[in-house]
Order: C-alpha cells, then sequence, then structure tokens
C-alpha cells in the first residue's frame, strides 16, 4: 500500500499516466495517508477520511490530497520526493468515549466533536501515534486537538466536558523512500 502511494505520488509529480490498479486487496476502510521528510520525520501532510472507501481508490485519493492539499503545509515537491516517508493507517474498532478521558495514549486514535465559542459545530482527529510521539499527556492532547481544529478560546475544564470523543485503533504501515526505490528496481529488473 506505501509503494502504492508513492507510485501515485511519483506519477502525479511527473504528469504521467497514473499507477496501474495494485495486487492487494481492494477492501472498504477509513483511512489516512501521511507523509512525513527527512531525517527526523518532520510532517508533511496528513489527510484521510472516516468513510469506508475501498483501498485502491481511497489510497489513490489520499495520497495525492493529503500531498497537496493539507492546508497546514505547502504541496510536496519534486525536489522532495527522495526525502519522503509514506504511512497508511487503516481505522478499525470505533468506539464512543464516555467523555473526553476515556481512551489510551498510543492505543487509540480520537476524533472529537466540539461547539465553538462562536457556536458552530466543529471535528478534529489525532492518529494513535501523535501524542507519544509529541510526548503528550490525554489533557495536552484533547487540548492540541481543539486548537489544531480552530477552537479560539479559553479551554476549561467545562470546555472539554462538553467534547464528544470517538476513539479507535488503527493498523500502520510505513515505507520509506529507499525501500520504494529498492522495490521499484526490483519489479522493473
Amino acid at each position: 500500500m506505501g509503494f502504492f502511494c508513492f507510485d501515485v505520488l511519483r506519477s502525479h509529480l511527473n504528469k504521467s499516466d497514473p499507477p496501474k490498479t495494485p495486487s492487494f486487496p481492494n477492501d472498504s476502510y477509513p483511512l489516512f495517508v501521511t507523509w512525513k521528510i527527512g531525517k527526523d520525520r518532520r510532517l508533511r501532510g496528513c489527510i484521510g477520511t472516516f468513510n469506508s472507501m475501498n483501498l485502491h481508490s481511497g489510497l489513490r485519493e489520499y495520497a495525492v490530497t493529503s500531498a497537496f492539499k493539507d492546508s497546514r503545509f505547502s504541496p510536496i515537491t519534486r525536489d522532495e520526493f527522495g526525502k519522503l516517508h509514506v504511512s497508511v493507517s487503516i481505522l478499525r474498532h470505533f468506539e464512543d468515549g464516555e467523555d473526553y478521558m476515556d481512551w489510551e495514549i498510543g492505543i487509540h486514535g480520537i476524533r472529537i466533536e466540539y461547539t465553538t465559542e462562536k457556536g458552530s459545530k466543529r471535528t478534529a482527529t489525532y492518529l494513535p501515534e501523535v501524542a507519544p510521539e509529541q510526548g503528550w499527556d490525554r489533557i495536552q492532547t484533547i487540548d492540541s486537538l481543539l486548537r489544531k481544529g480552530g477552537y479560539k478560546g479559553t479551554i476549561s475544564n467545562e470546555v472539554r466536558k462538553s467534547i464528544r470523543l470517538t476513539r479507535y485503533q488503527s493498523e500502520k504501515l510505513t515505507v520509506s523512500y529507499p525501500e520504494y526505490k529498492e522495490y521499484w528496481r526490483s519489479r522493473n529488473c
């Protein structure tokens, strides 16, 4: 799946024909595609969907969307291609949390629904690896997620208690550019 995401991105960057249909199963799952760059693996884009999608079309769509349309970053360029890592996260085991603290760091991803200080409904999510990668506890994660989702007011306990939390788990696989290059070389020999 990671090799396929690299193929999709390569064809977009080079304006070449899209890759052939991959050989892995085309089951339907919610999924996210994450691009990171460099030795320190800085985030370069991460977008996905909570709606189940067939893997072939979902990965094709989100490999591109996360590379070019994550509003936090400029689009990925051809010069960056050889420094990338891609992760595919398949989401499963969705459960409603009893409150904003009803999840485990490193086990669960969380999706929150809340009302902004101006009264509009918003959602935001972090995949399971985000909190441990950042060294955050549950409160820091929730507060960061509120900010990520656009909450601008003071974050109080009342705000946190008003959150509707859904927890989920993810199967994640990661491929680096050197692994992709080796895979590409082996299949084109």
